[in-house]
């Protein structure tokens, strides 16, 4: 829980709402305490040691996902704030609601992807997964060769493997930064990062040998839990 005016006064809201003219603390909530259900950053370390990666680079990467959990509380923070200062229609209200899709997905992305890794066998045969797999896309190398292809696109972001609850039919989706392209409604099967930092520490500007070694280290079985 934090003070209003606290709050304000550290994140620089107040300041903004006065320069555009208004009083942030004159709503209709004034006096009251915001209390907001804070995220907690989970716990990755036992991926420390997952070949393919070193350690540098995944301590890198969950320090980095650590802040995405920090921002999202920020941004959520704000927003209840200006909510209860009366302020939602002012641009500050509406840029932090932009904001929040990209600190959330950020945050929840990369959930799925660190819950995603660190396996060390293979895809099982005869598993559901790749029974869907074979059913979607003809057979698993021919899934795994769009897949890839997918994560290979230039840019940043995201290779996603989505079940389409509609039909229950599989499909890659690529999800640019973290906000962007995802269907509306499907179940992430498979996530990928595809961000610089996922890889550049490790493999430079090889970001297929990248692939290549996410594909020895996914975990499977969890993957496969995800599906519908």
């Amino acid at each position: 829980m934090i003070k209003r005016r606290e709050f304000l006064k550290a994140t620089g809201v107040g300041g903004a709402a006065v320069f555009a003219g208004a009083d942030p603390l004159s709503g209709p909530a004034f006096g009251q305490d915001v209390k907001t259900q804070a995220y907690a950053a989970k716990d990755y370390a036992k991926l420390l040691g997952t070949p393919g990666f070193s350690d540098a680079l995944l301590k890198n990467h969950l320090t980095l996902y650590q802040g995405y959990v920090t921002n999202t509380n920020k941004v959520l923070e704000a927003l209840a704030l200006m909510l209860f200062s009366g302020r939602t229609a002012a641009a500050e209200f509406a840029e932090l609601r932009r904001r929040l899709g990209w600190e959330f997905d950020g945050m929840r992305l990369h959930e799925l992807y660190f819950e995603n890794l660190g396996g060390k066998g293979g895809m099982d045969a005869g598993g559901k997964l790749a029974k869907k797999i074979r059913e979607d896309f003809g057979g698993v190398e021919a899934w795994q060769m769009d897949f890839k292809a997918v994560g290979a696109m230039r840019g940043i972001g995201w290779a996603v493997l989505y079940q389409d609850p509609a039909t229950g039919r599989l499909i890659d989706f690529w999800i640019n930064e973290h906000d962007g392209g995802h269907p509306a409604g499907c179940r992430p099967i498979l996530v990928m990062d595809v961000f610089e930092h996922a890889y550049m520490i490790d493999y430079g500007l090889k970001k297929a040998n990248y692939i290549e070694a996410f594909f020895k280290a996914v975990d499977w079985t969890a993957a496969e839990a995800r599906l519908a």
